[in-house]
């Protein structure tokens, strides 16, 4: 957000990239007079403050660009599941952090280091603008690190430098003559000339080595002066009238000072380095000379030079060196991003793709964005740097050395945090809880009105009888007691945890025990459903995981008339139930205690990014969008295999085109035994697809997306919509209720769907005789396939199964009475005999 050289090459960077089709949302750390500049690249500015880090759900973005090591505070959001597959580009332009790498270690505080890497190891890509960086922050280089050249930073300065200092006043200030009358040798020296050497640093003996080559060289002592690179490099530039650069090696970018000298309208002499071959043209932009041939650089100086002046020759390649300077790493540094780009995201199959990297022909610095902004007079040199002294501020308390020396004196340090220190965390430990009682006591005292008293003394007291499961807390049960739904909040890493909601009315669902809250009453779905502990199964289901799960162990989890979900993204995308919402929500139940009828908030084209520049018309074209263009396909032949229909027959169940709105985001309620039924549907068309997917080299990849993360979730995104299917053929009733206002409207009325719905394929009795045939034959061990995913996702259950614990325990009945009729033969035929007393 401020007006420097590093804005002005990020907006040209991302000005660039919008024009190949790239589509930003654009976060701020502060605030800057560069802010309108982003507003008429990307539209309203986001702030990304520490209280709204935490809320932004990164994983609708196909990728994140960081820029400068102040947007830290946005790593640690990105750190944890589900963002941490979401591709990251940390741009690095400053070295104020690199300055303070050798005092941590000095200081033995490599905590503070490891705390940098594992930040700088998250990015896919470090990015710096300069071969010099990769050396500077060399201990963080995690493999990670990558360098495109290209800055407006030195022409920058150069030109702020211009604008306040006279070539001729600082060569007064430093005691030099006037220009060169004529290029002298060794017996005709005289003081109208000087060399000047700027190289290594000004206290590093360069001075009497210079002086002893001048010597061998016979020119008169005071001829030549050396600066150092640690000095005024700008002044010693600007008095120059001619600019020789000399390396002892291949350079790997154009160097910096040449930009500078460049800038200042000053004619440069240089070697024949391929990299600077690339950008100047010999006698238009300098003069070039090969290495170790004397009568070349001799015939340079001598063509820019004219009686005792600059040639008009010099004049003309100091004009045209200026006007290269300007931008001379432009195109390179923005092609250099679109590459990286193509390199590193990875889009969906839905995303109209940006254009290539050859459409870019030219380009320069956008110079004239900032013309209404721009002061290079009042550059702002001190760039922000609190991040570097915040962490080093909070960290070096946490792990400091046995002992430093200063002065000369030791100075002993502790190992520990001071009880200070744990006194002021406890403390906010326990305001934090107090205030969240507070709140929870607030939300109990609400009115509820759905059972009396004794019914929840009745289950409390039931309730207490209960072997918990692992990580339910009584008190999370209790809370819940006596309302007639509790709407399951999915999520899948630490990272969503300020996404989730508390209170009675919610109850989290992980789908990780590596992620799962500690300090609530949350439901292990890993532990409901052993599947869940395949990694491959777990992400190729996603959230439907989580379902299967609590269908899995209803009985003993819900016990309850209603029941929801909520995903994560809900929240992270602005549209789960308000507070009011719910309340309408939790009323219309009580006053509708039964009822056929779903109630969905997350509507399909909610999601604008998956819609963006499609005209969606139908269910299933939206579908097709989604997964890939062969949502239609996958369905039909999952829908073909579960009820053996023939080649012939039509599978694809039809959808209206109503206008009406779909559910999705797996936000909905229903009535629990509602719910149990579109398990018993799902299961089978999940394991339906899946034979599909296993057995045909048609699906040995994954049909309904191409990115590796859709490869990875390849079922998520059908399933996700799955619902509407089952619901509108199996005559549900379908309202949508606006997550923000709580009003209610139904959807796709049951009177106008006759002659539409599939009612015969949705009819719980044949999907409870196709569910009991299945658990028939898992149980006779009669797998259609190896790798038979419907046992897995529930329970296995058939009358077969139930006759059989009926005849078992009418075996161990007999078998009782069997052993209880023997030893009453046994007293009859030879008595009870009882041994005297006193014997």
């Amino acid at each position: 957000m401020t007006i420097d050289p590093q804005s002005l090459m990020l907006v040209t960077v991302i000005w660039n990239l919008q024009k190949l089709g790239y589509v930003f949302k654009i976060f701020a750390v502060g605030h800057g007079k560069a802010r309108s500049i982003w507003e008429n690249i990307g539209g309203r500015i986001c702030p990304l403050s520490t209280e709204h880090q935490g809320l932004i759900d990164w994983s609708i973005f196909e990728g994140i660009i960081v820029d400068s090591l102040e947007a830290k505070v946005a790593i640690s959001s990105v750190m944890q599941e589900p963002f941490c597959s979401v591709p990251l580009i940390w741009i690095i332009q400053e070295d104020s952090l690199s300055s303070r790498l050798p005092v941590y270690e000095q200081m033995g505080w490599e905590h503070i280091v490891s705390h940098w890497r594992s930040a700088f190891s998250r990015a896919s890509v470090v990015v710096f603008p300069d071969f010099t960086y990769p050396m500077l922050y060399s201990e963080l280089d995690t493999g990670n690190f990558f360098v495109i050249p290209g800055s407006p930073v030195d022409v920058w300065a150069a030109e702020s430098y211009h604008k306040t200092h006279a070539k001729e006043q600082l060569r007064e200030l430093s005691g030099f003559g006037p220009l060169l009358t004529r290029y002298a040798r060794r017996n005709d020296a005289t003081d109208s000339f000087k060399f000047v050497f700027l190289c290594g640093n000004s206290t590093d003996g360069y001075d009497d080595a210079l002086q002893g080559v001048a010597s061998r060289m016979g020119l008169r002592q005071g001829s030549i002066r050396h600066y150092g690179l640690n000095g005024d490099v700008n002044s010693v530039l600007l008095m120059a009238d001619i600019i020789l650069y000399g390396s002892a090696q291949e350079v790997q970018g154009f160097p910096p000072l040449l930009i500078r000298a460049m800038t200042f309208e000053i004619p440069v002499v240089v070697p024949d380095f391929s990299v600077l071959k690339k950008y100047i043209v010999d006698g238009v932009h300098g003069i070039f000379f090969s290495k170790h041939n004397p009568e070349a650089l001799m015939n340079a100086f001598s063509l820019l030079l004219s009686n005792g002046r600059l040639s008009k020759f010099a004049q003309a390649i100091a004009s045209s060196g200026r006007q290269l300077a300007k931008n001379v790493l432009a195109l390179d540094c923005i092609t250099g991003y679109a590459r990286l780009l193509e390199n590193v995201l990875n889009f969906p199959s839905d995303a109209l793709l940006p254009g290539a990297v050859s459409q870019i022909q030219q380009g320069s610095w956008e110079w004239n964005l900032f013309q209404n902004e721009i002061d290079l007079s009042k550059i702002d040199s001190n760039r922000k740097v609190s991040i570097v002294y915040a962490v080093e501020h909070e960290l070096a308390s946490l792990n400091y050395s046995t002992s430093i020396v200063e002065n000369g004196t030791e100075v002993p340090l502790q190992d520990e945090l001071t009880q200070l220190d744990l006194d002021t965390l406890r403390e906010i430990e326990i305001s934090e809880e107090n205030e969240m009682f507070e709140v929870e006591e607030a939300e109990e005292r609400m009115e509820k009105g759905v059972s009396v008293w004794d019914d929840i003394y009745r289950n409390a007291r039931k309730s207490e009888k209960l072997k918990f499961e692992v990580n339910e807390r009584d008190e999370g049960e209790l809370e819940r007691t006596g309302q007639s739904v509790c709407i399951y909040e999915i999520y899948n890493g630490a990272g969503v945890w300020p996404f989730l909601h508390h209170g009675s009315l919610y109850r989290g669902l992980s789908l990780s025990r590596r992620a799962q809250r500690q300090t609530s009453d949350d439901v292990d779905a890993v532990g409901c459903l052993p599947l869940l502990n395949d990694t491959y199964y777990r992400d190729i289901l996603c959230e439907m995981g989580g379902m299967f799960a609590i269908a899995n162990r209803v009985d003993s989890i819900h016990r309850r008339p209603w029941i929801g979900f909520q995903s994560w993204r809900a929240a992270g995308r602005k549209v789960a139930l308000s507070a009011k919402a719910e309340n309408v929500l939790e009323e219309t139940m009580q006053e509708n205690f039964r009822g056929d009828v779903i109630y969905f908030w997350g509507r399909l084209d909610m999601d604008q990014s998956a819609i963006r520049n499609h005209n969606a018309i139908s269910f299933w074209y939206m579908c097709d969008i989604l997964n890939g263009g062969n949502c239609r396909i996958v369905f039909q032949d999952g829908f073909r295999q579960m009820y053996a229909l023939p080649p012939h027959a039509e599978a694809l169940p039809p959808m209206p085109e109503d206008g009406g709105y779909w559910s999705a985001l797996h936000s909905w309620v229903m009535p629990t035994s509602s719910f149990l039924e579109f398990i018993m549907f799902s299961r089978m068309f999940v394991d339906s697809i899946d034979a599909k997917h296993r057995d045909s080299t048609k699906y040995s990849l994954c049909l309904l997306g191409s990115s590796e993360i859709e490869k990875k979730h390849c079922y998520c995104r059908v399933l996700e919509l799955l619902i509407n299917v089952w619901a509108y053929h199996s005559a549900r009733k379908m309202v949508y209720i606006n997550p923000n206002t709580g009003s209610m409207e139904e959807q796709h009325p049951i009177e106008q769907r006759k002659g539409f719905m599939w009612s015969k394929y949705f009819n719980f009795s044949l999907l409870k005789s196709m569910d009991e045939d299945l658990a028939e034959a898992a149980d006779d061990g009669d797998h259609p396939r190896e790798m038979w995913l419907w046992p897995m996702t529930g329970e296995v259950h058939w009358q077969g199964i139930y006759e059989r614990e009926r005849e078992e325990r009418y075996r161990l009945k007999m078998d009782k009475k069997r052993k209880t009729k023997e030893k009453l033969f046994e007293r009859m035929k030879y008595g009870y005999k009882q041994k005297s007393l006193g014997r």
